[in-house]
């Protein structure tokens, strides 16, 4: 996910261990070949399980206003959402919180070591409400029709197969539901994040869009990332 030029140690260790992972992923024979790029965009590594602890430092909340995105969300008590590319639930746990007793946050990994940190965390902070999912990098195993939220956090960016995933996200959309993407801004280079890790608002919107999606709400106060609303498209655009 998140790389700072200051962190050279760990982004060895990531760039690394991410070809086991490809390795892994690629086993199962309805996966079709990795991209190396899309849309004229390089296409990111997965970052590795072994980097998890990274994911929930102290000082996340003050770089990236943590709190206020989730504010932003729109999540609502009884809702299904998702936390895509999860990891061990920095985000998942806050929102389980959010949608309350009646609702439920589906946990999408395609580690099992993230999903069982992530499981670890929740039956520490008494959270039952959280289901972990294990997807493939090319199908996040969501259910049809019935998600209100799905949050991407500084993951797409890393899809290796980015049209079978929004494919399977969209189908997964309530009527109403919404793919949120949180990237890091390619147009600030005061956003101290290595430049594969960082997406343009045009770049986002040009690959959602030719994949049936609809821009629906923008949210520009978060100091380091874009957050772009993303809705289905009608039927007459997504076939165009």
């Amino acid at each position: 996910m998140l790389k700072f030029h200051t962190s050279a140690v760990l982004t060895l260790l990531l760039c690394t261990a991410s070809q086991a992972i490809s390795h892994e992923t690629q086993t199962e024979p309805d996966i079709p070949p990795a991209l190396q790029e899309y849309m004229g965009r390089t296409i990111a590594q997965t970052m590795h399980y072994l980097g998890a602890p990274w994911l929930v430092r102290e000082n996340r909340e003050n770089q990236e206003r943590c709190s206020l995105m989730l504010a932003t969300l729109g999540i609502k008590p009884g809702m299904t959402v998702c936390d895509m590319g999860c990891g061990n639930g920095f985000y998942a746990l806050q929102m389980a919180k959010m949608v309350g007793a009646e609702g439920t946050v589906l946990g999408v990994d395609i580690q099992p070591e993230m999903l069982k940190f992530l499981m670890e965390r929740a039956t520490e902070a008494e959270v039952t409400n959280v289901k972990p999912i294990l997807g493939t990098v090319a199908d996040p195993k969501l259910p049809i029709g019935t998600v209100d939220v799905i949050l991407c956090a500084d993951v797409y960016h890393e899809f290796s197969h980015p049209e079978q995933m929004l494919a399977a996200m969209r189908a997964s959309l309530a009527p109403n539901g919404v793919v949120v993407l949180l990237e890091f801004r390619e147009e600030d280079p005061k956003v101290p994040i290595k430049p594969l890790h960082k997406m343009s608002k045009a770049q986002v919107n040009k690959e959602l869009t030719a994949n049936g999606f609809k821009l629906v709400k923008e949210f520009d106060k978060l100091p380091w990332q874009h957050m772009m609303f993303f809705g289905k498209a009608d039927d007459e655009r997504a076939s165009e």
